[in-house]
């Protein structure tokens, strides 16, 4: 596979577990949704709601270490210019 089509579609996958994670965070912080006067558990459930956010949190971890690892050279590139050799 082309690398830049990889790219994209991990960048894709992260976008999508990063907005599902901090939306499903947004509704488990105590006291927000009864702020805000809306409830979601009326909707889903409290567990899975949960179980909604852990799974995009550890897909997005899985995902970000790809994604490292497939830019690691430009990284230590990067680092040696900008801290030069000593």
């Amino acid at each position: 596979m082309n690398k830049a089509i990889l790219n994209y579609w991990i960048d894709i996958g992260l976008a999508i577990s990063f907005f599902t994670c901090f939306i499903t965070g947004l509704i488990k912080w105590p006291g927000l949704i009864k702020l805000i006067g809306v409830s979601a558990y009326k909707i889903l459930s409290f567990s899975s709601i949960s179980m909604w956010h852990d799974w995009s949190g550890l897909i997005m971890g899985l995902l970000v270490l790809v994604h490292l690892a497939l830019h690691w050279n430009w990284i230590l590139a990067i680092s040696k210019n900008i801290f030069g050799r000593k």
